[in-house]
C-alpha cells in the first residue's frame, strides 16, 4: 500500500493523463523542473523565454539578465499545486541576480518542490510514522551581451529528487544529478513605427541537457526534462504612461517520444528508446511512431499580453495549448502586477480550458521582487 502511494505522487508530479491508452504522452523524471514558478509568467500563459527581463528570469532565459535595469534582483515565489485535493504541496523559489557591468550578469536560484507530509500506516491501520517527500534544484548562471542587442548565457544546475519512502524500505531512490541551460536573448533598440514606439523581443532557452536518472536498482533509466523554448515578442510603446507587450512561445520536450512497441508488433502501447541523453535531444524530432504530423503536435505554444500603465500597474493574459494526443493541457490565465518604487508584487489566476484537470486550476500564484543599487541605461 505504501508503494502505491508513492507511485500515485509520482503520476501526479509527472502531470500523466487520463486515457493513456489515446494518447502518445512524453514523461521524465523530476519533471517539476518545467513548471512555471512565477506569477507574471503565469499571467500570460505560462510565457518567459523573450519577455522584458524580470527577477525570475533565471527559468525562462538566463541570457535576459544581461538586460535587466537595475544592479541587483531579488525574486521570491510560491505557487500552491493539487490545492483541490491537498493543503500541504507547493513549488517554492528564490532568485538573486546581480548586473556586474553593462555587458555582464551573474545570477542563483532555488526551486523547492514540496510533495507534503505522508501519513504511514500498517496494513491493520495503525500509525507508522510519517514521511516528507521533496524535489529541489540550486543553480547559477553567466550571461554576457555579445553585442549591444544580443546576450547569451549558461547556467549549471543541480537537481535532487527524493521520492521514495525510507521508513518503509521503499524501492524508490532519491536522484542525484546535474544539468546545464544554453539560453540566448534579443532585445532591439526602440524605434518610432508613426503613432508608437516599438521594441521587438526574441530569445531561446534549452534546458536541462543533462544524463538520464534511475529511481530503483532495476536499471530503467529515466531522461530528465531537457526542453526548447523558442518564442518571440513587440513591446508597443504608445506614449510615457501606456505600453502593450504581446509575446509568442513555443515549446518542445528534447526526450525521445515512446515508439518502441511493448508488445513488439509496432502497436500501441509504446515506451521510449533506450538512448542516451545526447542521441535522445536529435532523435526527439524524428522518432514519433506517427511520423512528421506526430512531432508537430509535441509543441506546445502559447500567447501572452500584458498592459502597463506608467510602469505602476500591469494587467496581463494569456492561453496555453497542447494537443490532444500530448497530455491535453489547454487554459487560460489572468494575472496583475503592482510596482512600488523598487517593489514588484504580481499575482496570476488560472482558468482550465481541458476536461483534463489541471494541479493549478482554481489557484492563485504570487512572486515578490525587489530591485535595488545602480540603475542601469535600457533601450
Amino acid at each position: 500500500m505504501k508503494k502505491i502511494i508513492v507511485l500515485i505522487l509520482i503520476v501526479f508530479t509527472a502531470f500523466s493523463k487520463m486515457n493513456a491508452q489515446e494518447q502518445n504522452t512524453i514523461t521524465t523524471a523530476a519533471p517539476f523542473l518545467l513548471i512555471a514558478p512565477d506569477a507574471r509568467a503565469g499571467g500570460m500563459g505560462d510565457i518567459g523565454v523573450a519577455t522584458s527581463p524580470d527577477a525570475n528570469s533565471q527559468h525562462w532565459n538566463a541570457s535576459k539578465f544581461a538586460f535587466m535595469s537595475s544592479q541587483y534582483t531579488i525574486g521570491v515565489t510560491y505557487t500552491p499545486w493539487l490545492r483541490e485535493l491537498t493543503n500541504d504541496v507547493f513549488l517554492g523559489g528564490f532568485s538573486f541576480a546581480n548586473r556586474i557591468d553593462d555587458r555582464s550578469a551573474w545570477a542563483t536560484s532555488l526551486k523547492y518542490f514540496n510533495l507534503g507530509q505522508i501519513d504511514l500506516t500498517d496494513i491493520n491501520g495503525l500509525p507508522q510514522g510519517t514521511e516528507k517527500l521533496n524535489e529541489f534544484s540550486i543553480d547559477a548562471s553567466y550571461s554576457l551581451k555579445l553585442n549591444e542587442t544580443f546576450a547569451m548565457g549558461v547556467t549549471m544546475r543541480y537537481i535532487r529528487s527524493d521520492l521514495g519512502i525510507e521508513s518503509a524500505n521503499s524501492p524508490v531512490q532519491p536522484v542525484n544529478t546535474f544539468a546545464v541551460d544554453i539560453s540566448g536573448y534579443f532585445q532591439s533598440d526602440e524605434r518610432n513605427y508613426g503613432n508608437f514606439n516599438g521594441i521587438w523581443r526574441g530569445g531561446f532557452n534549452i534546458s536541462n541537457i543533462g544524463p538520464k536518472v534511475s529511481y530503483s536498482d532495476d536499471g530503467q533509466d529515466n531522461f530528465i526534462p531537457t526542453n526548447l523554448k523558442i518564442g518571440g515578442g513587440f513591446d508597443f510603446i504608445l506614449d510615457n504612461y501606456n505600453k502593450v507587450s504581446v509575446n509568442l512561445e513555443f515549446n518542445k520536450l528534447l526526450v525521445p517520444t515512446p515508439s518502441v512497441s511493448i508488445a513488439g508488433d509496432g502497436t500501441p502501447p509504446y515506451e521510449q528508446d533506450d538512448v542516451s541523453f545526447f542521441s535522445g535531444i536529435f532523435s526527439s524530432f524524428g522518432d514519433a511512431p506517427g511520423g512528421f504530423s506526430e512531432e508537430l503536435k509535441e509543441f506546445t505554444w502559447a500567447l501572452g499580453a500584458e498592459y502597463m500603465y506608467d510602469n505602476s500597474f500591469a494587467i496581463r493574459a494569456g492561453y496555453f495549448n497542447e494537443s490532444d494526443l500530448k497530455g491535453a493541457r489547454k487554459y487560460f490565465t489572468l494575472g496583475s502586477g503592482f510596482n512600488f518604487k523598487s517593489s514588484k508584487i504580481d499575482i496570476s489566476y488560472l482558468f482550465n480550458a481541458s476536461d483534463i484537470n489541471n494541479p493549478l486550476e482554481n489557484t492563485l500564484r504570487f512572486s515578490l521582487s525587489f530591485d535595488f543599487g545602480e540603475l542601469f541605461e535600457i533601450n
